[in-house]
């Protein structure tokens, strides 16, 4: 559930006080839009220190309170959260929203927005009692201030649901996901890319809990959608293609898998390049079909390119690097590689542990991968103490 940046955001409520004043929301305004194309190509580093100085000239021309210099604070948050910075980028999205809130009032649909990220950014980190109120008061200001059947609220509702789905709670997630489908398809039309991303949602829902039958319709025609509103060659196509392809995979349809991730793969790699972060996740999947079929030689460099993306792209504490070792952890365990399963699984713990705090649930998975392992070794004294400290992590309330 990636947000797009919110760099547009305020402008309609830009006040020009004078030609110096209008000259420098300008610039503003074209750095805001570079800031945008950076993230999009994916080149975080670069589009921070863009964002900075449109945040500088944001202060410079309108003050510290202006909804400019709100807007620019959410940029620079996203960009850090892109990168697992998680403290910097909430420290910038509570001061994005209390100007907000200052500027505008607490129930403007920009406070909504920011609530929206604040909370993301909590479910990001497992927070999720911090989330849920957060995602509930944005919704409820949408609803009053856009009425109940607006697009927006759609949003909202998805992103609600996806905090339910993250914990397990499919029966909280579903009349949600279906209510902001309705909404988008009468709103916006039955052939919408927004359609597209609820019927996909809704699918991924059905799919986390092993109902592929209702999952592949949905997913299919999320496809052709894409396909027919944005051309075949778009990136929100090789997503959903991508999804397609996880649910032949699970199914044992290795065939059908194969072909839709090459070809999700191609497009990504033309459209953004061959080093971006989405490239790496594509890489990831390929290769972790061909680990199900016990093809280690054709996963182990997919794995270790997808690695090598994601590390100079998202830098080498970032959580999807941590995800990246521990794949390719995986891969070496199954081959009974087990002193290079262990160092990697080590570095993907310490990261997770580092990003995303200790009691994470991705914290516990790493745990339960270090059990196995050790299990597998015959240390089962280490893997007794890392299984307690995994029910610790699960028995603590989100």
């Amino acid at each position: 559930m990636k947000r797009i940046l919110a760099a547009l955001v305020a402008l309609s409520l830009i006040i020009c006080t004078g030609i110096a004043a209008y000259a420098s929301d300008n610039d503003w305004k074209k750095l805001n839009h570079e800031v945008m194309s950076l993230y999009g190509q994916g080149r975080y580093q670069r589009a921070v220190v863009v964002a900075k100085e449109a945040l500088r000239i944001a202060e410079q021309t309108h003050g510290p309170d202006h909804p400019n210099v709100a807007t620019s604070l959410n940029n620079l948050a996203e960009l850090y959260q892109a990168q697992g910075q998680y403290v910097q980028a909430e420290q910038l999205f509570r001061r994005a929203l209390a100007i907000n809130e200052k500027a505008l009032g607490p129930d403007h649909p920009d406070v909504a927005r920011g609530l929206n990220n604040l909370a993301e950014l909590h479910r990001t980190q497992g927070h999720y009692a911090q989330a849920e109120p957060l995602f509930k008061r944005s919704l409820a200001i949408l609803e009053k201030v856009l009425g109940p059947n607006h697009p927006d609220v759609a949003t909202s509702l998805n992103n609600l649901a996806a905090l339910y789905r993250t914990q397990g709670q499919y029966v909280q997630a579903e009349p949600l996901y279906k209510r902001a489908l309705a909404i988008n398809e009468k709103a916006l039309g039955p052939n919408h890319p927004d359609v597209a991303r609820s019927l996909n949602n809704l699918a991924a829902l059905y799919r986390a809990q092993g109902h592929y039958a209702q999952a592949e319709p949905l997913f299919k025609r999320s496809l052709a959608i894409n396909e027919k509103a944005l051309g075949p060659n778009h990136p929100d196509v090789a997503g959903s293609l991508n999804n397609v392809a996880d649910l032949y995979r699970i199914q044992g349809q290795y065939a059908q898998a194969e072909a839709l991730l090459k070809r999700s793969l191609a497009i990504w790699e033309k459209r953004l390049g061959p080093n971006h972060p989405d490239v790496a996740t594509s890489l990831n999947n390929l290769a972790e079909l061909y680990r199900t079929q016990g093809k280690y030689g054709q996963a182990e460099p997919l794995y270790q390119r997808s690695l090598t993306i994601n590390e100079k792209a998202l830098g080498p504490d970032h959580p999807d690097v941590a995800r990246g070792l521990s794949n390719l952890a995986g891969l070496y365990y199954a081959q009974g590689q087990y002193a290079q399963a262990e160092t990697l699984l080590k570095r993907s713990l310490a990261i997770k542990e580092r990003a995303l705090g200790p009691n994470h649930p991705d914290v516990a998975a790493g745990l339960e991968n270090m059990a196995a392992l050790y299990r597998k070794t015959g240390r089962n004294k280490e893997a007794e103490a890392v299984e307690k400290r995994v029910v610790a992590i699960h028995a603590i309330k989100r």
